[in-house]
């Protein structure tokens, strides 16, 4: 027959065990990393390989530490597309990056739908279109969770130096719990980034859900 001490020390064990394995069944993984890409067919051929620049986008100017892991991650995803980063004298496309960081409470509190088009004021293919995503991002859980949208354009820059209509647009939306590595914008901004340009230039107006593991195991 067990002595009672060692009946107490398995006891607490498996206490300890189940709390453990309690606390983690109540932190709901990361959301799927919602994408929606909008380009235009007719002038699909001016995105391709060249000398990009990367710059703030505009209202973005003053968020320069913050949107740096976003820009080394798209820098590096354009670089495995056969563009080279350059200054804005010598380059023949301009991606303009911002990232928006937001509070999501469960599905009360979780932000509406985005609305993703081209704009620039220069006569766009998506813009005024509102599009609805689909996707529960919120993952059924009350717990506190904080969403990251990432957004880039591609614009070509003309003979004069000045840059045209938008050719491309992403946006990659995720959700994760505040305890999950991926609340980090340095471990969020090159999953966001390897999601918006897989498969680049993407379905044109499409909205797709790609999954972390999808994303990790392709690194």
């Amino acid at each position: 027959m067990a002595k009672p001490h060692r009946r107490l020390a398995s006891w607490l064990i498996a206490i300890g065990a189940g709390a453990a394995l309690s606390a983690c069944a109540t932190v709901p993984p990361p959301s799927p990393i919602s994408v929606t890409r909008f380009h235009d067919s007719a002038t699909l051929d001016q995105i391709g390989a060249g000398i990009v620049f990367i710059e703030n986008a505009p209202g973005s100017e003053d968020l320069g530490l913050e949107l740096a892991p976003y820009k080394a991650a798209i820098a590096a995803e354009l670089a495995a597309l056969g563009y080279q980063e350059g200054t804005r004298s010598e380059a023949n496309a301009i991606a303009q990056v911002s990232v928006e960081r937001f509070q999501a409470q469960g599905d009360r509190g979780r932000r509406g739908p985005v609305s993703v088009g081209v704009g620039g004021g220069t006569g766009s293919y998506g813009s005024g279109v509102g599009l609805g995503i689909g996707i529960n991002l919120g993952g059924g859980s009350n717990r506190p969770r904080v969403g990251t949208e990432l957004s880039v354009t591609l614009r070509p820059v003309t003979a004069e130096g000045s840059t045209s209509r938008n050719l491309w647009e992403g946006r990659a939306q995720i959700e994760v719990t505040e305890e999950t590595p991926e609340a980090n914008p340095a471990t969020i901004a090159p999953i966001l980034a390897k999601a918006l340009f897989r498969e680049f230039p993407g379905g044109n107006g499409d909205t797709v859900a790609v999954e972390l593991k999808d994303i990790e195991t392709s690194e």
